[in-house]
């Protein structure tokens, strides 16, 4: 959805610019893509012109492993430059990094904070340089709290991250891939299920906005906004 609001022209709200959309699990549909837009904005997108317009402007890239990413990224800048993009979007950086690391080793874990460090170093670069968002998928992580027999001594490290023994003996997810990606983000969005119909996105970091939290479905139109009072977050997050 975001891709496609990137696209519309300036006076419909839109950036009027083109969209890098970075695959990293073969999960990009254009068939969706088009159906959200042609019934979000029918009559901006009522032709097959008008349709074949808007999918010239995402361009997508799959890139299945981690070697293949970064060398993407790499490449990034020039991109950006001779597209005219004004959107990235990399969906997901924890899915290779799980696959292809394994968080019990210790070189594997040097070798995955050095190499998260370097794409978080060129998505802010970019972002920065060229004042467009990117906008990065992660993963989530369950943290079991340990009972009281247990110290932390004994709780199995999580995704590299140290993990500390939760007094209250609650149970919580947190994000993936640890404090290295987390302090290199900038805002953070967490979307989560309420039920088989509705879902929430909280804004649990922002520079500019305090906690909050929205509502919404998926429809065939895309993300439907529902606004209910008060806002009450699900869960406990970390």
């Amino acid at each position: 959805m975001l891709s496609i609001l990137a696209t519309l022209p300036q006076d419909q709200g839109g950036l009027g610019a083109n969209v890098i959309y970075i695959d990293t699990e073969a999960a990009f549909s254009a068939t969706r893509m088009v159906e959200m837009a042609e019934n979000r904005f029918p009559g901006l997108f009522e032709n097959q012109n008008s349709v074949l317009s808007l999918t010239e402007k995402i361009h997508v890239f799959w890139e299945p492993t981690c070697k293949a990413l970064w060398e993407r990224l790499q490449s990034l800048e020039e991109e950006v430059i001779s597209r005219k993009v004004k959107l990235i979007v990399l969906d997901s950086v924890a899915s290779l990094i799980r696959k292809e690391f394994d968080s019990q080793s210790s070189r594997n874990i040097k070798e995955r904070t050095n190499l998260l460090s370097k794409e978080a170093a060129i998505l802010k670069y970019i972002a920065e340089t060229f004042n467009i968002p990117v906008v990065v998928t992660n993963q989530i992580t369950s943290r079991f709290a340990p009972s009281k027999h247990v110290t932390e001594a004994d709780i199995p490290d999580v995704d590299g991250v140290e993990v500390e023994a939760d007094e209250e003996g609650s149970d919580h997810v947190i994000a993936a891939l640890g404090n290295t990606w987390s302090h290199a983000v900038n805002t953070r969005l967490i979307v989560q299920f309420l039920d088989e119909t509705y879902r929430q996105v909280m804004i649990a970091k922002s520079p500019i906005a305090p906690f909050d939290v929205f509502t919404y479905s998926i429809q065939i139109e895309g993300l439907r906004l529902h606004h209910t009072e008060p806002h009450t977050a699900k869960g406990t997050i970390h």
